[in-house]
Formats: C-alpha cells, structure tokens, sequence
C-alpha cells in the first residue's frame, strides 16, 4: 500500500470514527435533555416557578431537534452525500412550531403571574439543574465543534452552536433562579420565563431556516 492509499485509508478510519463520537453525542443530547425536561417541568409545576417550568419544556422541543440530528448523522454514516429529506424537513418545522407556542405561552404566562402577584415557593432545584445543564451543555458544545471541525460538516457546527444557545438559557434560569432563593427579589422569576421565551422565539425562527437549507452556524 502506497503512502496515497495509506493516507486516504487513515483519514476514511479517523472519519468514521467522529461520526460515531457525533452519533453518540447526539444521543447523549437527546437522553440528557428528555431527562431535565422531566425533572424540570415536573419541579416547576410543584415549586410554582415559571422560568424552571419553560426551561424544561424548551428541554423537551430540544429533544425533537435532537432526534432529527441524530437521523442526519446516521445517515452520513452510510452515505458521503447527504441532502436534506422530508423527515428532517417535516422534524424542523415541528420543532419551529413548538418554539414558537412555547415562546407566546411564557409571555402569556407571565403575564398572568406578573398581573396576579404570584411568586415561587422556592426556586433551589431551578439553581441544580441550571449548574448541571451549564456543565453539560458545555461539555457537549466542545466536542460537537470538535466533530463537526473533524468532519468539516456546517450541520453538526450549526447544532453545537445551537446547543450554545441551551448553555445561554440555563445561565439565564441560573441567575433568575439564584437571585429569588438569595434576596426573593419580586417577578425575577417571571422576568426570567421572559427571557426563555426570547431564547425560545430566536430557537424556532433558526429551526425554520434550517429547513428551507440554510447555513445556520452564526443563527444562535
């Protein structure tokens, strides 16, 4: 075997490898945020604190954007050109529509929290799960870029950016969250589901532009 062969036979094996890390990575993306969805939403509920509440609801819309990167990879792995099908198409657009409802219903919510003087029990579980969530998605949005750089692909560039956007939403319940436990600061929690609805309607717009084929790396 020529160095040619050789060099082209390594980078074949070194490719195949990050698209497993990125198979992998992708699953871990999914579980991860099914898993503080449920624990979010269901805390939220119980802890009456709006910004947990929607921040484990975006984790579950993130679960479906999840699922269709997953597919992509997948697909990568068996073929060297991978256009855009109608299921990655019909999963963007549902999870631009769930972004969209979740962003009105924070801001009607709100509202109706704000209007009503309603304020959170306690907001502790909302300052775990956003330092855990800070943790991952950190973690997740190093070696997504890794991958997406080895494999020079704008897909998997564009979802690590994306899950930049995860890491911005669980400072802002971070701060929401912390500053209520420490000085019961009146409507900070309101103001924070506010600000997930922000994050949530710039979520939804990307995933809309995604599926008409654009390059989003820069969107989030």
């Amino acid at each position: 075997m020529n160095s040619t062969a050789q060099e082209k036979f390594s980078e074949q094996v070194d490719q195949k490898r990050w698209l497993q890390i990125a198979f992998w990575l992708s699953m871990v993306t999914i579980f991860y945020n099914a898993l503080e969805g449920i624990i979010s939403t269901y805390f939220g509920l119980q802890d009456d604190t709006l910004a947990l509440f929607g921040f484990g609801i975006d984790s579950f819309v993130e679960v479906l954007s999840g699922i269709g990167i997953a597919h992509m990879i997948y697909r990568m792995q068996n073929s060297s050109e991978v256009k855009r099908d109608q299921f990655e198409k019909q999963a963007l657009q549902l999870t631009g529509f769930c972004f969209y409802f979740l962003a009105v219903g924070m801001i009607l919510t709100s509202g109706l929290t704000i209007w009503a003087g309603e304020q959170p029990t306690t907001t502790l579980v909302g300052i775990i799960v956003a330092l855990a969530s800070i943790g991952s998605m950190y973690f997740l949005v190093k070696y997504k870029l890794r991958a997406g750089q080895k494999l020079n692909s704008q897909p998997i560039i564009a979802d690590a950016n994306c899950t930049k956007t995860c890491l911005y939403l669980s400072v802002l319940l971070l701060i929401s969250s912390g500053l209520y436990e420490l000085f019961r600061i009146p409507y900070i929690d309101a103001i924070g589901a506010l600000g997930i609805s922000w994050f949530a309607f710039k979520e939804g717009r990307e995933a809309f532009d995604k599926a008409k084929g654009k390059e989003c790396g820069d969107c989030c």
